[in-house]
Parts: structure tokens; C-alpha cells; sequence
């Protein structure tokens, strides 16, 4: 991060309907806009895609904003319901990139599995520029052939322009399985891996992520 000079980096409260959540934020001088990532289901804060994500991004001058879902703030191991998700992740980006002290746009959201499910649901209501997604979870393991529990919805609202970035084995979705499904504003990158990607994919990701990196719209 030195190669950018300064980063700024706090961790805000946020309000929500279900209690408060965490804003995670690093902000580098002269940012050229802010990229806002939700974590999966099952937390997971620290993982590989997410860190990876941040630190590229970073490099890059754009300021991203880990968020921490209320549920997990209060120390509950399970994810609450889809809607409720919404409605905590919406006030949130709205108050990162309101009032004084607003973070700069434009605003690309997205996250990894559940977190990526969240900011295509909600990218139209807070006008989102672009969209990020590691690791989208199609379906669940072994329901590939269940169109009633796919996600493919969910998918086609995300934000244009889009970027993806899949593992090759990902059992909640492999990239052959996406393709039919992925928006042609969208873009999906393959990188080695299951679902949640070993510490030897970090080259790869790396090498995803910068490439996104510059092709975001900032």
C-alpha cells in the first residue's frame, strides 16, 4: 500500500433495522471511488478472495469498505433471512457514501457467496455503478439441477458493468455452470479453486482482481 502513499483506515458503527453492523474501511489519498464488500453466509471476514480483493483495490487508490452484517456484530453464528440482509446492507451503503464524510464515488458494490446475492438484490435501489462478485452461489452443493432453487435471479440484477470472479470447482457454482446465466454486461473470470479458495490461489486472485482492478469505472 506504500506505492499509493497514505491510507486511512477505520472501522464505523452502523445502524440498521436488526441492530448495528461494522463499516471495515480503508481509504487511500486521492481515491478514485469506493468499492463496498459483503462477507458469505458463514462470516468469514478474513478470507482469501475478500483480503485479496481489498488489498488490490486499495493499491489501486479505491477505497473499500469490508461490512460486517449485523447478525455477525452480535456474535450469531447463522446468517438471518435474505430480506433482512437487505435491509441492513441498504442503510448502510447509504450512509457510506452520504452526509459529511461521504466516501467518494462512483460506487461499485458486491461481496463473496451470500454477501454477492445481497448487492445484486439491492445495486438498483442504491444506484450502484458497477458490480464485484466472488464466488456467486448459483445454487446449493448437489442441486445443480433444481432450477427452483437457483439464484439466476438474483444474478441478472446485478449491476452493469459487472465482474466476476468464480473457482474452477466451485460446487456452488463452476464457472460452465454460470456461463448460461452470466448478464452480457457481466464478466466472469476463472481462478483455481472450490468455493472458498486455498491460501496457494493468492497468485491467481491477485492477478483476477488487478485486472478488474483496471478496468473498473473510475
Amino acid at each position: 500500500m506504500s506505492a499509493v502513499g497514505r491510507v486511512a483506515t477505520r472501522v464505523r458503527e452502523l445502524p440498521t433495522p436488526q441492530g448495528p453492523g461494522r463499516a471495515h474501511v480503508c481509504r487511500p489519498a486521492r481515491s478514485r471511488g469506493t468499492v463496498v464488500l459483503g462477507h458469505g453466509a458463514g462470516g468469514g471476514m478474513s478470507s482469501l478472495d475478500l483480503t485479496v480483493a481489498r488489498d488490490v483495490l486499495v493499491g489501486d487508490r479505491w477505497t473499500v469498505v469490508l461490512v460486517e452484517q449485523p447478525w455477525l456484530v452480535a456474535g450469531r453464528r447463522v446468517a438471518g433471512r435474505p430480506a433482512t440482509l437487505d435491509a441492513a446492507w441498504v442503510p448502510m451503503v447509504s450512509a457510506l457514501m452520504s452526509g459529511r464524510g461521504r466516501l467518494p464515488a462512483p460506487l461499485v458494490v458486491g461481496g463473496r457467496s451470500a454477501g454477492a446475492r445481497v448487492a445484486c438484490r439491492t445495486a438498483a435501489e442504491l444506484g450502484a455503478d458497477a458490480g464485484l462478485l466472488l464466488s456467486f452461489p448459483l445454487h446449493l452443493p448437489g442441486q445443480a439441477d433444481r432450477p427452483d432453487r437457483r439464484r439466476d435471479a438474483e444474478l441478472a440484477l446485478a449491476p452493469s458493468p459487472t465482474w466476476m470472479v468464480q473457482g474452477t470447482r466451485d460446487p456452488f457454482g463452476t464457472p460452465e455452470e454460470l456461463a448460461p446465466y452470466v448478464p452480457e454486461w457481466a464478466v466472469m473470470l476463472e481462478v483455481e479453486g472450490a468455493h472458498s479458495f486455498p491460501k496457494g490461489a493468492r497468485p491467481a486472485l491477485v492477478e483476477a482482481l488487478t485486472r478488474i482492478a483496471g478496468m473498473l469505472p473510475g
